[in-house]
């Protein structure tokens, strides 16, 4: 069985090689970028299965990457689950209407629950 590809774009280095880390053990190739458009670039080119998207990136923040990922017809259909420190109702609202399947406090989520809700869009 193939195994399934999740891109994770994360720029706090830490939280990136744990996620990176949990995940990979629970079977799933992992690839990581550290801003959105070395993100947006990798997703291209790996089309993962499904995208673990930070909101607050250096340069270009989640959402707007969101926004590109669904404007490209070959990305548009990749579950993304954007997750963030950033408690915003209207952040979460315009991720959400950009197609995003949640918007998770990370401080609110442990790693086994991250990995139970990107096994819930596989």
């Amino acid at each position: 069985m193939k195994k399934r590809k999740i891109v994770i774009v994360e720029d706090e280095k830490i939280l990136a090689e744990m996620y990176k880390d949990k995940i990979s053990r629970e079977g799933f190739d992992i690839y990581s970028a550290i801003d959105a458009e070395d993100g947006f670039k990798l997703i291209k080119k790996v089309l993962p299965d499904l995208i673990l998207l930070d909101i607050l990136l250096p340069k270009e923040n989640g959402v707007t990457l969101l926004g590109r990922i669904k404007q490209e017809k070959n990305l548009s259909s990749i579950p993304v689950i954007a997750f963030s420190n950033y408690d915003d109702d209207k952040t979460k609202k315009e991720a959400k209407e950009l197609g995003a399947k949640e918007y998770l406090i990370k401080t609110n989520y442990t790693p086994q629950e991250v990995v139970d809700k990107i096994n819930r869009y596989l």
